[in-house]
């Protein structure tokens, strides 16, 4: 199955997607954010939580004066490690209690700060290495059933409960488990520390949590004979640190998007885009699948008339990971079945959006989300329409799928909503595995005229977002209906100018470069 679709049109989408992300990589490269300053002292080792159970990433950066946070928190930090000899997780925990301050090492040279943080970075990305060889490695002993991969999500706010939920959908079937974050923890500035057991709607995204959960997957993966992988949330405040953690406890995918946090968290624009870069390039770096976030649109807006904007917003963050370091193979673009199921042929227009995602984006990993926002409760009505959305998503080719709950918009699935979810897209995915192999699409028909009406309206809107500035456009509500203002939302107070002589030995480590002040 193949549409018929204007070449030209998508390559001067990519070429305009490059133009609006240019002048916001500018921007980028000239400033810095406290959560990217967290996130480095976390790939040195400092962890752990001081008074009143602040995390100690958080206590020191905030010490920092502005002047020494503008030459990035590695170089502070970095005087420390010289002159003290201490591990960088020890000298952390010695800061937290007030044993030292990293005032009392202003006098150490910059050359002597680097050469004490050498052995420190190549470490830490070393351990990054083999926690990425480990998953390859699993990959090839325990290998996934063919895609789509079956992705559901466990939320029940108590990691312990989530393990053995995550467990039990594994041996139903599914092949990622994603673990929902705990309601606005988006919108915390810092990361909490250690196991948790109280979350609303969801359970904090935490470095112990991480691990609890990766060594109950690696026991079913092995009891299974397959991989199972892990999912969890690299968005909000403390996407870098959320990415530098889950890189060292070898999770498989993170959500991640240039734009999700802007629309739809209010969270400063200015802060998401370095966020997201620095946060992408430790993701390319460790093997980590992104997920993006574009099915947010449709779940504000009209389905319809949103995919343009959809397919917009795929071409600006396949851009801005191509600029992080990311290869096509890392970049899971969003999308997902949200058209109304009552619309005539709507069933068409799901298979042209589809289609035509999988075409533009040959090697992308496309993650598909399930009906939501028309579900009302009547569950057999719920199973048939996710049944659509599974041949949807076979016969089209996609790698990651949201299995959809027969009881969405009534509670929390239960064990057996999810194990009824995954028998019914088990079934429909073997059934017709080979469906989009033996059909051909009528040239002018339904589908493809409509592929051609999303393809030149996103041309269009790339073409206004260019002219306009992607900043500018996000304050015009370009996107999703939804509009943010530059200087506005949440966390703006933590992005900052980058000062001559900055350092961040990771950033300049992952493109290869020699970190020197």
């Amino acid at each position: 199955m193949e549409l018929r679709i204007d070449r030209t049109a998508v390559d001067r989408c990519r070429a305009l997607a490059s133009a609006i992300a240019a002048p916001v990589q500018e921007f980028i490269a000239a400033h810095s954010t406290v959560s990217v300053e967290r996130a480095v002292l976390r790939l040195f080792g400092v962890d752990g939580v001081g008074p009143d159970d602040v995390p100690v990433a958080n206590l020191i950066v905030d010490a920092l004066p502005e002047a020494e946070r503008r030459r990035g928190a590695a170089l502070a930090f970095g005087r420390g490690v010289a002159e003290t000899g201490l591990d960088p997780g020890v000298l952390g925990e010695a800061i937290a209690v007030g044993r030292y301050a990293l005032a009392d090492f202003a006098g150490v040279p910059d050359a002597a700060a680097l050469g004490a943080l050498r052995p420190h970075v190549e470490s830490a990305l070393a351990h990054l290495r083999v926690r990425r060889e480990e998953r390859q490695a699993l990959l090839a002993r325990w290998p996934q059933l063919p895609p789509p991969l079956l992705y559901v999500i466990v939320a029940s706010g108590n990691i312990y409960e989530d393990r053995s939920a995550a467990v039990a959908a594994a041996e139903a079937g599914a092949q990622i488990i994603a673990v929902i974050r705990s309601t606005g923890q988006s919108l915390l500035d810092f990361v909490p520390f250690g196991p948790t057991t109280e979350g609303f709607g969801g359970t904090y995204a935490t470095q112990a949590n991480f691990r609890i959960m990766r060594a109950a997957l690696d026991q079913v993966s092995e009891k299974l004979g397959r991989y199972v992988m892990l999912t969890n949330y690299a968005s909000g405040l403390c996407m870098p640190e959320i990415a530098a953690t889950a890189a060292l406890e070898r999770l498989d995918m993170l959500l991640n998007d240039s734009m999700y946090g802007i629309l739809f968290r209010d969270i400063n624009m200015k802060r998401t885009f370095v966020d997201q870069h620095f946060s992408r390039m430790l993701n390319a770096y460790s093997g980590i699948v992104i997920n993006t976030g574009e099915d947010n649109y449709l779940t504000t807006a009209d389905a319809v008339d949103q995919a343009p904007a959809v397919l917009a917003s795929q071409f600006i963050n396949e851009e801005f990971a191509h600029r992080a370091g990311m290869p096509d193979a890392q970049i899971g673009l969003g999308d997902a079945y949200e058209i109304d199921p009552g619309l005539e042929d709507g069933f068409l227009f799901q298979v042209a959006q589809a289609q035509l995602a999988r075409q533009i984006f040959p090697n992308a990993p496309l993650k598909y989300m399930p009906p939501t926002k028309h579900m009302t409760g009547d569950i057999f009505k719920g199973h048939l329409v996710d049944a659509l959305f599974n041949l949807t998503s076979v016969m089209t080719g996609q790698t990651i799928h949201l299995c959809g709950m027969l009881t969405e918009a009534i509670h929390t699935p239960y064990l057996a909503d999810r194990a009824l979810s995954i028998e019914n897209a088990r079934y429909i995915m073997n059934t017709a595995r080979h469906f989009g192999d033996e059909i051909a699409l009528r040239p002018g028909g339904r589908i493809e005229r409509r592929a051609e009406d999303v393809l030149a309206g996103c041309e269009a809107l790339l073409d206004r977002v260019a002219g306009m500035g992607l900043m500018a456009a996000i304050d015009a509500a370009l996107f999703a209906d939804v509009k943010r203002s530059p200087d506005g939302g949440r966390g703006f107070d933590g992005v900052f100018p980058r000062a001559a002589g900055y350092v961040n030995p990771f950033e300049n480590a992952l493109r290869g470069e020699p970190f020197t002040a």
